[in-house]
C-alpha cells in the first residue's frame, strides 16, 4: 500500500472535497494502482530512446504533420462583457463561492 487513508483525506481537504468512507477507499485503491503502474514503467530501459517534445515526428508521415500556428486577433471580449451582469472590464465579477 503506497497511499494511506490519511493522505487521501489530506488531498480531499486541499481540494475541498467531502468524501464518504467508500469513496476514500476507492480513491486510495485507484491511486495505489496508478503508483504501482508508474513503478512498472520505471523498470523500462529507455536509455536508447531520444528525448522528445512531441509524440509525432514531422517527417514520419504527411498526415501526422502539425499545422502552422497562425496568430489571429480575437476581439470579442467587449461584446461578451456587455452581456454580463456586474462586469468591470476586462473582468467578469462573480459572487464569492468558496468560504473557509
Amino acid at each position: 500500500m503506497k497511499i494511506s487513508r490519511e493522505e487521501v483525506m489530506h488531498v480531499a481537504e486541499l481540494a475541498h472535497l467531502e468524501l464518504t468512507e467508500a469513496e476514500v477507499e476507492r480513491l486510495r485503491t485507484q491511486l495505489d494502482d496508478i503508483l504501482s503502474y508508474i513503478d512498472k514503467l520505471k523498470e523500462l530501459d529507455v536509455s536508447r530512446v531520444e528525448p522528445m517534445a512531441q509524440a509525432l515526428e514531422a517527417h514520419s508521415a504527411p498526415e501526422t504533420t502539425l499545422r502552422d500556428d497562425i496568430v489571429r486577433t480575437c476581439d470579442v471580449s467587449k461584446a461578451i462583457l456587455e452581456q454580463a451582469p456586474h462586469a468591470k472590464a476586462p473582468y467578469f465579477r462573480v459572487p464569492k463561492v468558496i468560504e473557509r
